[in-house]
């Protein structure tokens, strides 16, 4: 098992930056890919970035690419969300997600934390 907690969500302006942290613990040696995923009201969850757990590969959807970046401390077991010049329409549960491999699929992860909810407001 892997427990997945997420924090650092909250209120910001259009234009401002948050940054999430996704903190893992159990069994983290099988969480090669963490992904973040989010879920605004009344829409479908869809893929946000991830990385894989030496750091060398990440991706992104194009609506974050460039504005977004993910990171990790494996001596801590966090991943990090930097999000900069957010908009409105990244209002949204923020989820972060471990699997096994590459994927921009929410079904190909296994472990899911509880979410944060990140409001831009314009």
């Amino acid at each position: 098992q892997v427990q997945l907690v997420e924090s650092g969500g909250g209120l910001v302006q259009a234009g401002g930056s948050l940054r999430l942290s996704c903190a893992a613990s159990g069994r983290t040696f099988i969480t090669y890919y963490t992904g973040w995923f989010r879920q605004a009201p009344g829409k479908e969850r869809e893929f946000v970035a991830a990385i894989h757990r030496s750091g060398g590969d990440t991706y992104y959807a194009d609506s974050v690419q460039g504005r977004f970046t993910v990171s990790r401390d494996n001596a801590n077991n966090t991943v990090y969300l930097q999000m900069n010049s957010l908009k409105p329409e990244d209002t949204a549960v923020y989820y972060c997600a471990v699997g096994s491999f590459r994927s921009d699929y929410g079904p190909a992860y296994a472990y899911w934390g509880q979410g944060t909810q990140v409001t831009v407001s314009s």
